[in-house]
């Protein structure tokens, strides 16, 4: 039986009282997470109590402040992108947040409550998620947690992309599509960074005005437009040194048309389809043109720690800059609760930069 005393606490009998505590336990452990029971549309993101994960060896729970929405999001509530095996289900790339609990055989110096960001293979719809330490990167002091999650899958592909896969060399032509994306909007500031010139096809005129303020010296609005032109006639000839295609089939003509001799046309998504008809191998041949092909989530965890210590040494330090040198661009924020909508705007291509996830509350948020 429960009585209420009349100093107003909660007074259990002995056998209740032991459920009752057990209960409690029980409940501080769950989380709120995004989980999908079936494949399909936003409709069938669920948000609900699962039990909250524990950090293995090396390992440390981080408490979710924020995560941010990648297009591989939308193809794995689709069932097109299911995680690595034995990586969690829940969807969700990165995140910023504060380190909760330390794992066993933590070596870096973590600390409860220091400010961090992640990279994911998945769990980021969730309060806390469980990352390798080698995962982790300090939050830069200027940035807050929002901002935060708002780079490491984007940042870290486009600095993939630029220095791991193109090997990109000063002064080279970068032609980046998708210039407004999360990853595009990091590719332009990191074209600069290396003293490159970026140059961007977007779908509407408020996009390449965004991409050139960061930074992009020309722009092509890909509906109105053969951006193929536009390249050639900007390098006068010579076309693009590296090109960044995450469209993939429907771009593939302009593309080789656009390469320079010996470019690199690195491919890391196919949004425009994986089909083509034509004489692809031929006239990409005939421009000695390198095809290359680059995902992240699949790569190994050794990849990934040395792809962030790369990171951390060259590009990391510029956020902190005053004036920063880089900044995560963010379109939008959402409450976990509208996580559907926040798949609608991606879907409907009205980004202009990152969407973030709030978990927390901004005016809670650790600054």
């Amino acid at each position: 039986m429960i009585h209420i005393l009349h100093t107003g606490r909660l007074y259990l009998g002995n056998t209740n009282q032991r459920a009752w505590h057990k209960c409690c336990s029980s409940f501080s452990k769950m989380m709120r997470a995004v989980c999908v029971d079936v494949p399909g549309g936003p409709e069938n993101l669920l948000l609900r109590r699962v039990p909250r994960p524990q950090p293995k060896e090396g390992e440390i729970l981080i408490k979710v402040h924020a995560t941010a929405l990648n297009r591989a999001d939308l193809l794995q509530r689709r069932g097109l992108y299911p995680p690595p095996a034995g990586e969690s289900d829940i969807i969700g790339l990165e995140v910023a947040g504060t380190v909760d609990t330390l794992g066993p055989g933590v070596k870096r110096g973590w600390r409860p409550d220091d400010r961090v960001m992640a990279l994911l293979c998945g769990g980021g719809y969730a309060e806390y998620v469980s990352v390798p330490e080698d995962l982790l990167m300090s939050v830069p002091p200027n940035l807050t947690l929002c901002q935060a999650a708002a780079i490491p899958e984007a940042w870290l592909t486009a600095f993939q992309l630029l220095v791991f896969i193109a090997q990109v060399k000063e002064g080279e032509v970068v032609l980046v599509h998708a210039g407004a994306s999360g990853v595009g909007t990091a590719a332009i500031q990191l074209v600069r960074l290396f003293g490159a010139v970026p140059v961007v096809t977007a779908g509407s005129s408020e996009k390449l005005k965004m991409a050139e303020k960061l930074g992009a010296a020309a722009g092509f609005n890909y509906k109105e437009e053969r951006f193929s032109q536009g390249v050639q006639h900007y390098t006068g000839g010579k076309g693009a040194n590296v090109i960044l295609d995450c469209i993939g089939g429907t771009n593939w003509e302009q593309n080789v048309s656009s390469l320079a001799i010996d470019g690199r046309w690195v491919l890391y998504g196919t949004m425009g389809g994986r089909g083509l008809e034509g004489d692809l191998l031929g006239k990409l041949l005939s421009k000695r043109g390198h095809l290359l092909c680059s995902l992240l989530r699949s790569r190994s965890l050794q990849y990934k720690t040395e792809l962030i210590q790369a990171f951390s040494s060259r590009a990391l330090p510029y956020f902190s800059d005053q004036p920063a040198s880089l900044k995560p661009v963010i379109d939008s924020t959402f409450n976990l609760e509208d996580i559907a909508e926040a798949h609608r705007h991606m879907e409907a291509n009205k980004n202009m930069g990152k969407i973030v996830i709030n978990m927390i509350p901004q005016k809670q948020e650790t600054q």
